[in-house]
């Protein structure tokens, strides 16, 4: 990562970088130990990781029982995990609320369609993380704890304003998510165009079938139309690169 960012910046970016990690909750069946699995995550508009978790699964039960969890987020670049970064959210983890669920699901979907799906079969629910504390390790040395409201950042954009943005860049920009890609070094195929997932003050999301990227901003946005400055930059200036 980079270290000259500040620390709660840097985690941060980790955080809104990655899209699944390590979620362990406390043992029902093998009461007071650890239960660990991988799941995948979007943010909320309140940048909390938002699950989504069967009532059949393990993790459920669990969670129900207790709602003390925690969420390890990997940095996969590199080749030596002690030197990428990693973020630990220790945190509640609680059935989203009645009130929210249709913005979360909405959000959700756009980063996972295929579990759409599985909604329809199984009954699942989302739960959100309510952060207590994270710890964050950025590389040999580099070991912080953090506080939430040091890491996490609200989205300056309602969902409505979120969702046109995005409805715009995926019926008309396709090809300039494509030129995006590529700068990244990843090539979209007929099968795999990319379509934009989620936006927000630092960056925003392209899905590229399973895959999730997340391209950041040169600086901080707070409007839709600072928003486009920044893509019609980022397309013509080919900066687009994965934070």
């Amino acid at each position: 990562m980079n270290d000259k960012m500040p620390i709660g910046a840097e985690a941060r970016a980790l955080l809104m970088e990655e899209y699944f990690g390590v979620l362990s909750t406390i043992s029902v069946d093998v009461p007071g130990y650890p239960f660990g699995s991988v799941v995948p995550y979007c943010l909320d508009r309140q940048s909390r990781p938002a699950i989504l978790i069967s009532r059949i699964a393990q993790h459920y039960k669990n969670l129900i029982a207790d709602p003390r969890a925690s969420l390890i987020v990997l940095e996969r670049a590199g080749d030596d995990v002690q030197v990428n970064g990693r973020l630990t959210c220790v945190a509640n983890v609680v059935k989203v609320p009645q009130q929210d669920i249709d913005e979360t699901a909405e959000r959700y979907y756009r980063y996972f369609p295929e579990s759409t799906d599985y909604h329809k079969v199984h009954d699942f629910e989302f739960f959100c993380f309510w952060p207590v504390r994270f710890r964050y390790i950025g590389g040999f040395g580099r070991i912080h704890w953090i506080e939430p409201e040091k890491l996490l950042k609200p989205n300056p954009f309602s969902a409505e304003a979120e969702r046109r943005m995005i409805a715009h860049m995926n019926a008309d920009h396709v090809e300039a998510m494509c030129r995006y890609c590529r700068s990244a070094n990843v090539v979209p195929t007929s099968d795999t165009q990319p379509q934009m997932a989620g936006v927000d003050a630092e960056g925003f999301h392209l899905r590229l079938g399973r895959r999730v990227l997340r391209f950041p901003f040169d600086a901080p946005v707070t409007t839709p139309a600072e928003v486009r400055q920044a893509l019609v930059a980022m397309a013509r200036l080919g900066r687009a690169h994965p934070g």
